[in-house]
């Protein structure tokens, strides 16, 4: 499912217009990428965690030429999900 299928789907279940839902999702989406990017995170219960990571530096290889690279450190978003997303995935 893309964007607007997940819009159309929404919009559909919520009897709204899709124009109404499509500015909802995009200020959702906008809200958690600002919220992470912040440091702190978004936690939905029963849906999940939208949090950011520390990836620490390490080593790696360039495929082509075989040559040893170091990668530095950085952050990460990162989804963690909830109880009921994961009963209901089962």
């Amino acid at each position: 499912m893309n964007r607007q299928e997940l819009i159309e789907k929404i919009a559909e279940k919520t009897n709204n217009e899709a124009k109404v839902v499509e500015k909802i999702v995009g200020a959702f989406m906008q809200t958690v990428k600002e919220t992470v990017a912040s440091g702190d995170n978004v936690q939905l219960v029963g849906f999940g965690t939208f949090d950011s990571r520390d990836r620490a530096a390490r080593v790696g290889h360039n495929p082509h030429t075989g040559e040893t690279i170091n990668i530095p450190a950085t952050k990460v978003p990162a989804f963690k999900p909830g109880k009921g997303f994961k009963a209901a995935v089962k």
